[in-house]
């Protein structure tokens, strides 16, 4: 690529960014990374081996705005553990010590107006304090500017073996049409499957399909359950239902490199530079950011789906008067700004 075609390229600040999913989905639908910003330190290492010349921030709570590169998108998957169904006791949610951090990255967009916004988070986002979360985070979105559109995708329907569901937020400042078109496609299906007639037999649901040598072994689910943030010692039901079979009725769980398979990163992209001496605790810290990544595969898609919306945002730019500030109500999302004077990078 010469340096032209890099420079011409959109670009992808990334926040909360974990194990790189949204990164490495941009990549592959031709954006350039500009930054990365976060806080876990093997997450960080992770990061540091496959993008060793971006940008680098460690906490997103002193991250300035004048920090952060110039970037035609921004991304985030902010934490959900104080909002997550799988979390055991309860759900605090925006108000929790982790997903509150949704305010410092609403805080850093209202300073700098990106042109798109995408946010990710578990499908229970939904309906956190009877769904007030989620008002509050869509409320936050549109007093700064952005149109806003919301879908829940399921990782089976693209390429993976994994049923998965979470909600993608998208805003796309000052655009109307923006969200829809990235979020959803103009064509669809009638509904109806004629491959199966009303006389035939039902067919077994897929997460019952299996693959493999049933002689021999192993023995593999067709669709593997939600993968969720465990340790190498988890024997829990609910997100333990995945396993390998061999004959003679023995079992294991999915390995770590099958677990970075079916969220569609590449074998071996949790392997850090540096190895941990005990390999228990490296299994641990692999299945705990596996399951807190994004599905590459979905956030490509989308990403490919943005392109050309961003371009029409880019020949269509409104001119904003400098002296408008947008205020968003104390109550709904404190401390947060946004003057359409201010610029990043």
């Amino acid at each position: 690529m010469t340096t032209h075609e890099r420079s011409a390229a959109p670009s992808v600040a990334s926040f909360f960014s974990g194990i790189g999913g949204f990164d490495l989905a941009f990549e592959r639908a031709g954006f350039d990374i500009t930054m990365q910003c976060e806080i876990d330190p093997f997450c960080n290492a992770i990061l540091a081996k496959h993008w060793p010349m971006v940008k680098k921030f460690h906490d997103i709570r002193e991250v300035q705005y004048a920090d952060v590169p110039s970037s035609d998108v921004w991304v985030g998957g902010f934490p959900c553990q104080d909002i997550s169904l799988a979390r055991m006791g309860s759900r605090t949610g925006l108000k929790g010590k982790r997903s509150s951090l949704f305010y410092e990255f609403a805080r850093l967009i209202g300073a700098c107006l990106p042109s798109i916004v995408i946010l990710e988070n578990v499908a229970g986002l939904r309906n956190s304090n009877g769904g007030r979360d989620f008002q509050t985070i869509i409320h936050t979105l549109a007093q700064l500017g952005y149109s806003v559109g919301w879908r829940v995708y399921n990782s089976k329907y693209f390429g993976v073996p994994q049923s998965r569901q979470r909600v993608y937020i998208v805003g796309c400042y000052r655009e109307r049409r923006g969200p829809a078109e990235i979020l959803f496609e103009s064509e669809c299906s009638s509904g109806h499957d004629s491959s199966y007639r009303q006389d035939e037999e039902e067919p077994p649901p897929t997460f019952k399909t299996s693959f493999g040598d049933f002689s021999k072994g192993p023995i593999v689910q067709g669709l593997a359950y939600c993968l969720y943030a465990c340790s190498a010692r988890h024997t829990g039901t609910d997100w333990s239902r995945t396993f390998v079979s061999y004959p003679q009725g023995k079992v294991r769980r999915l390995m770590p490199n099958e677990c970075e398979g079916i969220q569609g990163f590449p074998q071996d992209w949790t392997l850090p530079p540096m190895l941990p001496i005990d390999p228990e605790k490296l299994d641990t810290l692999r299945y705990t950011v596996l399951g807190n990544a994004v599905t590459v595969p979905a956030v490509e898609w989308m990403a490919r789906r943005i392109r050309p919306v961003l371009h029409r945002m880019k020949e269509t730019v409104q001119e904003s008067d400098p002296t408008v500030t947008r205020q968003i109500p104390h109550s709904e999302a404190p401390g947060i700004e946004a003057s359409a004077n201010r610029s990043c990078g």
